[in-house]
């Protein structure tokens, strides 16, 4: 499972994204962090909203909700997402996980 940290009204983790895929999707976990593919290019900060869009609506949140902490420009992310700690977290990915290669 990814790593994770509490804060006092959010949960941070990090994800490792590949722009210009052929379709976005959660792919497994990598190094402790999500590992997603986005169909968006990085210009403009497309995949950046691609990847916020993306991750709302996989945790069931709302996209002001999702932050990209630190990484804006990185292929490495991390994000902050408010209204979840880390038991929620886990909880709404780990179906998606379940049976991934590169998966715990």
């Amino acid at each position: 499972m990814i790593a994770y940290r509490e804060h006092h009204d959010a949960v941070s983790f990090d994800v490792v994204v590949q722009p210009r895929a052929p379709r976005t999707e959660l792919v497994g976990e990598l190094d402790g962090a999500l590992k997603i593919r986005l169909a968006a290019p990085p210009v403009e900060g497309r995949a950046n909203e691609a990847l916020i869009r993306f991750l709302a609506g996989l945790l069931g949140v709302r996209r002001s909700d999702v932050l990209i902490a630190a990484g804006r420009k990185s292929r490495r992310k991390r994000i902050r997402v408010t209204g979840l700690n880390g038991q929620q977290l886990v909880e709404r990915l780990q179906p998606h996980l379940l049976g991934m290669r590169g998966s715990d």
